[in-house]
């Protein structure tokens, strides 16, 4: 317990978004019963913690999940109805709700730390698009997903963006077009999460990837997340290009020194994070 750094339990009047800090691992976890929903409030909260993860050196991988029976349902319609009765019929808050929820699945694609989703419930809408915006994804055997808009007149436009550059095309329009839940074995075979564990084990399981992650140099992962993301976003020529580019540049890096020397040497590398 003493290796605890900050805890704070959730609570129902600490807000939307609790944190826990361990090891170099920060978890957030959405705390918005019973839905865990998107409202502006949510999307506000997780942007600042994951803001103020960036200038804190002690943490070094992210953690994201939920309490309660639902990951997180996507956005507040019961928040968006109501803005309905205002003069433009809501679209200048339907336009705030969309921009931020984009700003937030940005922030963890390019945020310099790993992000790994955690999964156990329901993951629908934006919610889906927020697992699908991070890294690494580990879910339940009981974890399910779907994008249902098209069952409710609102074809789930943004959260396709993120659905798109994880499954293939035909997958990705399977569940966009038809907006059926897939179960977590599905999603594992998609290619929208990495592994599907039993309940029980799924924290524990977490904690492992994001320790294992956590030894490494930060500077090293930093550049590959970076690399991963911009290559992505290239044709072939300049993909190489570029990550030649940051190849060279991590050479010479004191990590990358450090670290071919040590496996060299056939010691532990001490990372300095320079």
């Amino acid at each position: 317990m003493a290796e605890i750094l900050a805890i704070k339990p959730a609570a129902a009047d600490e807000g939307p978004v609790t944190t826990r800090q361990e090891k170099g691992v920060l978890r957030l976890t959405l705390a918005n019963p019973p839905a865990n929903a998107l409202s502006l409030s949510v999307m506000a909260a997780l942007v600042a913690e994951l803001e103020r993860a960036k200038a804190d050196k002690a943490v070094r991988v992210i953690v994201l999940s939920a309490a309660g029976k639902v990951f997180c349902a996507g956005h507040d319609l019961k928040e968006m109805t109501a803005r309905r009765a205002d003069a433009d019929r809501g679209k200048a808050f339907f336009e705030e709700t969309f921009a931020a929820c984009a700003m937030l699945m940005q922030t963890i694609v390019r945020h310099p730390l790993p992000v790994i989703a955690e999964v156990d419930g329901l993951a629908t809408a934006a919610g889906l698009q927020l697992v699908a915006s991070c890294d690494l994804a580990i879910a339940s055997h009981e974890a399910t997903f779907c994008t249902p808009g098209v069952n409710i007149g609102l074809f789930c436009s943004t959260p396709m963006v993120a659905l798109s550059r994880n499954v293939s095309r035909k997958q990705a329009m399977e569940m966009l077009l038809t907006g059926e839940t897939i179960d977590a074995a599905t999603a594992k075979e998609f290619g929208l999460v990495n592994r599907v564990v039993p309940r029980e084990y799924l924290n524990q399981i977490v904690t492992k990837y994001a320790q294992t992650i956590a030894s490494k140099s930060s500077l090293v992962i930093k550049t590959g997340k970076e690399a991963f993301y911009a290559q992505a976003e290239m044709g072939l020529a300049d993909a190489y290009a570029y990550t030649g580019w940051v190849m060279v540049e991590n050479m010479l890096a004191r990590d990358a020194e450090e670290g071919i020397g040590a496996f060299i040497g056939k010691r532990k590398a001490e990372w300095t994070d320079e």
